[in-house]
């Protein structure tokens, strides 16, 4: 698993272990682990560090300092290294230093810096570190906007990008890796800073921060919490997800609900609605009940609201009563938007919403009385966005997009890292919503149940779209949800 500390978090431990430790140690751990990844990065585009151009853009303060002395090991591998100071009256003078004896070159003039910085073969971008805010200040921006041949390696966080939140107020400079120190910082998994933060790796450098307040599963996380069946199951033991889906004008969102829930885990999947002939012929195994969620049945679970229609305020209702978790999605995250909050007062089953940022914008007005916000900056703000809709609905919220965001009442907070432009599919959301459900059903908790649903959900739109990629239905993301499940439990 993944774990990312917001920058407090990071420079209260930074500050604990420095002072166990003698002065400048700890800058010397990332400076060398940032060196090393430099020299594997030179030695593969290049098969050697030696004569190879390297830039170190170095702003002020520690971040500035670590870059100045990674460029200073390279130099004494025999890396041609030119220093472009964008704060000169506030360099680290340690690193400063320490690049000169090894015979890097200097230089504070913009002109020569852009143009070292267009041919280079490797630049090392520390101009801003975790504590920056705001977006790129103006001398720098011009490297945002340059053209480039070599690599960038971003040292700790691509500068512009806000580590706390993944957010980009103005422009920031996109890196191809970024090495970050001690554990991850939110911004680097979250889009958009994920998106500027290219492979992000690792150094250990002996960091111990508490536990981590964003996380992202991996593959041996996720095996762990795939619901398998025992000997002595069978499908009522295993849970049964009841799907309140589709409509006259959308019928197939029902057939993707149940496509997604037949591959979740749960033993068995109820449908309740008005395209019960048509997910029979195409799911002989559903059970079909007439009616709403009130007169179906013991379920284990609800997923409300894709293609719901008219008929969606009716499902929602009669669901939210009863004693088990719901998932509520596209339209009826539309009328819980103009019920608000009060819906759900005095459930004691769990909820799980899943809305994209156009259903959030309309669920944090009717949360908060306020018009609805724009999309794009919720989108922008996607962390901040969750943790909004968990609080204000006291519920857990997967919130959709680049970047899919899961948040619970409690804090907890969960970042996917799985997934491909090509799910952007009508549909997609349909079957993520019963492959989730049907995990709820099968006994995972609603955070496990929507960060384990996203990560399949992710996984099937790249085996779907193949490589390079092409086109996807969502039912094939459905079809290739068994697949991705073996490679998983594989792991």
């Amino acid at each position: 698993m993944r774990h990312a500390h917001p920058v407090d978090v990071v420079r209260a431990a930074e500050a604990e272990l420095m002072a166990r430790l003698p002065e400048g140690t700890l800058m010397q751990r990332a400076a060398a682990g940032l060196a090393a990844t430099c020299a594997r990065l030179l030695i593969r585009r290049r098969g050697r560090v030696y004569g190879s151009r390297v830039t170190v853009l170095a702003g002020s303060g520690d971040n500035g300092g670590d870059a100045l002395y990674a460029g200073a090991a390279l130099a004494r591998r025999g890396a041609r290294v030119t220093a472009v100071l964008l704060a000169p009256g506030k360099t680290h003078p340690g690193g400063l230093a320490a690049l000169r004896a090894a015979g890097g070159r200097v230089t504070a003039e913009q002109e020569v810096g852009l143009a070292d910085f267009s041919r280079a073969d490797l630049v090392l971008d520390g101009i801003v570190g975790i504590g920056g805010r705001g977006g790129l200040r103006p001398e720098a921006v011009p490297y945002a906007r340059a053209g480039r041949r070599g690599v960038v390696v971003a040292v700790d966080l691509p500068s512009g990008v806000e580590a706390d939140s993944g957010e980009v107020p103005g422009e920031a400079l996109r890196a191809d890796v970024t090495v970050c120190f001690g554990t991850h910082k939110p911004g680097l998994l979250i889009d958009p800073g994920a998106e500027y933060a290219g492979a992000v790796q690792l150094v250990d450098i002996g960091l111990e921060p508490p536990a981590p307040e964003v996380t992202a599963l991996q593959h041996a996380d996720v095996a762990g919490l795939l619901p398998l069946p025992g000997a002595e199951s069978d499908k009522y033991r295993r849970g049964v997800v009841g799907v309140a889906a589709g409509s006259a004008r959308y019928p197939g969102a029902a057939l993707l609900a149940v496509a997604g829930a037949l591959r979740g885990g749960a033993g068995a999947v109820r449908y309740v609605g008005t395209a019960a002939e048509e997910v029979v012929r195409r799911f002989p195994e559903t059970l079909v009940t007439e009616g709403g969620p009130a007169g179906a049945g013991r379920v284990q679970a609800w997923v409300v609201g894709p293609g719901g229609g008219e008929g969606a305020r009716q499902a929602l209702t009669e669901a939210l009563a009863s004693d088990v978790p719901v998932l509520v999605d596209a339209d009826g995250l539309t009328e819980l938007g103009r019920l608000g909050p009060s819906a759900l007062a005095g459930r004691t089953a769990p909820t799980l919403l899943t809305p994209h940022t156009g259903e959030a914008a309309r669920l944090l007005a009717g949360a908060e009385g306020t018009p609805p916000p724009a999309a794009d900056d919720l989108a922008a703000a996607r962390l901040a966005t969750a943790r909004r809709l968990a609080a204000g609905y006291r519920a857990t919220v997967l919130l959709k997009g680049s970047t899919t965001v899961v948040a619970d009442p409690g804090g907890a907070v969960r970042v996917n890292p799985t997934g491909t432009s090509w799910l952007a599919t009508a549909g997609s959301g349909d079957v993520l919503a019963g492959l989730a459900g049907s995990l709820l059903a099968a006994g995972l908790s609603p955070l496990d149940a929507a960060s384990v649903a996203a990560y399949l959900h992710g996984l099937a739109g790249r085996e779907a779209a193949g490589d390079p990629g092409a086109p996807v239905t969502a039912l094939a993301v459905a079809e290739a949800l068994p697949e991705v499940w073996r490679a998983v439990r594989r792991s």
